[in-house]
C-alpha cells in the first residue's frame, strides 16, 4: 500500500470543492484542466489541487512555532514564530508543485500497465507565486554548523497510518545543498496568506522536486550531521520495478516533463472552424524550451506559440490554431522539451508505484 491509499479515517479538506473545478480522489482533489483559471499563469488558491496523506489540520497562526534543532547546529535549538518569519528577509518564487503520482491513470489507459494508488489524471499540479523566507536564511539564523549534511522537515498533519502501522507524521529529508540552493519556507501564496489546505501557517516549497518534499504545516526542522531517513524516502517515493535495483532506486527528487491541454477530455469541436488549442508544459529540471502539438496521431508535429517567457521552476503556457476539416474522433498530443533536452516520448518506463509518468498523453476530442 502506498501513500494515497491509507486505511485510516477522518480525512478532509477545508476549502469547497465544486465539481466544475475539481475531481475528488479519496481525500485529495485534482484540478480540472477545462476550468478557466483567469488570465495569468498562476493557479488561483481556490482552484489549486490538494494532496493530503491524512487531513488538513487547522493551526492557530498566533500560537504556531517552528522548532529548528539537531546535531548540525552550532548551538541549542532555535524557535521561530510566524512574526519572526515575517521579520526575516523574504522573496517570492514562481514554482510548480506536482504530486509524484500525477498522470498515474495513464499507465493503465495508455500502456496497459496499471499501478496502484490515486488515479490522478494530469491535474495533480499547480503553479503559484510562493512568498517566504529562503530556507538557507532561516538555517543560518538558527545557527547552521559546518558539519550539517541533511535537513528533515516534519509536518503537523495527523499521524499517517497504513496497513495497520503508524508511520508518524509526514516527514522527508533534504540534502543540505538543495536546502541552501532554492528552498523556501513559504507563508504566502499568490499574494495571500497561505491557506489551510496548502500548508498554513508555513510550509516548505522545494522547487523542481516531487511534491512530497514540500512538506506542509511545517512543525520542525532537524538539521543533522549525518544522513537522515523516513518512510517517505525509503519505503515510499522511490522507483521499484524493471530497470531498478532489487531493493529500489534512490529517493525521488526532480520532477519529469509534462504537458496538458486546457480542454475537457472528449470535448466536442466543430469541423471547418479554427479552434485555438491551449495548454501548459513544465519540467522539474529546467525551463521549457519548446512545445509541439500533433492532431493526426503523432505523424506530424507543429510548434506551438509560447505565451510566457522561460521560467526555471514555472510552467509555460502555449497555444496553437487547429482547423479540423472532417468530423470524427481525434487524439490530440502535446510534447515539451526543456533547456536540458529532456522531452516526452511515446511511452514512459514502467515502475511499480506509477510515479513520474512523462509520456505524451493522448487527449481525446470529437469533431462534428
Amino acid at each position: 500500500m502506498i501513500p494515497g491509499t491509507s486505511d485510516g479515517g477522518g480525512r478532509g479538506i477545508v476549502k469547497p470543492l465544486p465539481p466544475e473545478w475539481f475531481v475528488p480522489h479519496d481525500g485529495n482533489a485534482e484540478m480540472r484542466w477545462d476550468a478557466p483559471t483567469g488570465p495569468g499563469p498562476h493557479t488561483p488558491n481556490e482552484r489549486f489541487f490538494v494532496r493530503n496523506h491524512t487531513r488538513t489540520p487547522r493551526i492557530d497562526p498566533d500560537t504556531w512555532r517552528l522548532r529548528v534543532h539537531g546535531s548540525g547546529l552550532r548551538g541549542p535549538d532555535a524557535v521561530f514564530s510566524l512574526a519572526d518569519l515575517h521579520a526575516l528577509p523574504a522573496t517570492t518564487l514562481d514554482a510548480v508543485l506536482e504530486c509524484a503520482g500525477n498522470g498515474r491513470r495513464f499507465w493503465a489507459e495508455q500502456q496497459g500497465t496499471p499501478a496502484p494508488g490515486t488515479a490522478w489524471g494530469l491535474g495533480g499540479v499547480g503553479m503559484a507565486a510562493w512568498h517566504g523566507v529562503p530556507l538557507g536564511v532561516l538555517l543560518e539564523r538558527a545557527g547552521l554548523g559546518p558539519a550539517a549534511v541533511d535537513v528533515l522537515a516534519v509536518g503537523l498533519d495527523p499521524e499517517y497510518r497504513v496497513g495497520g502501522r503508524n508511520l508518524g507524521r509526514v516527514r522527508r529529508p533534504l540534502p543540505l545543498a538543495k536546502a541552501l540552493e532554492d528552498v523556501l519556507v513559504a507563508y504566502g501564496m499568490n499574494g495571500e496568506p497561505l491557506p489551510p489546505d496548502h500548508g498554513a501557517p508555513a510550509r516548505l516549497v522545494v522547487p523542481g522536486w516531487v511534491g512530497v518534499a514540500s512538506v506542509k504545516w511545517l512543525g520542525s526542522l532537524e538539521v543533522s550531521d549525518r544522513p537522515l531517513e523516513s518512510p517517505w524516502s525509503t519505503e515510499f517515493y522511490r522507483l521499484f520495478g524493471p530497470g531498478q535495483p532489487a531493493d529500489g532506486g534512490p529517493a525521488l527528487t526532480r520532477q519529469s516533463v509534462k504537458s496538458a491541454f486546457e480542454l475537457a477530455p472528449g470535448a466536442v469541436l466543430a469541423a471547418g472552424r479554427t479552434h485555438r488549442l491551449r495548454g501548459r508544459s513544465w519540467s522539474g529540471a529546467a525551463a521549457v524550451r519548446a512545445v509541439e502539438v500533433s492532431t493526426d496521431g503523432g505523424r506530424v508535429w507543429r510548434t506551438a506559440e509560447l505565451l510566457d517567457p522561460p521560467s526555471r521552476y514555472g510552467w509555460r503556457r502555449w497555444a496553437l490554431d487547429w482547423r479540423p476539416a472532417a468530423p470524427g474522433r481525434y487524439g490530440l498530443r502535446a510534447r515539451a522539451t526543456d533547456l536540458l533536452g529532456r522531452t516526452q516520448g511515446a511511452e514512459a518506463p514502467f515502475n511499480r508505484e506509477g510515479y513520474l509518468f512523462d509520456a505524451v498523453v493522448v487527449h481525446p476530442v470529437e469533431v462534428v
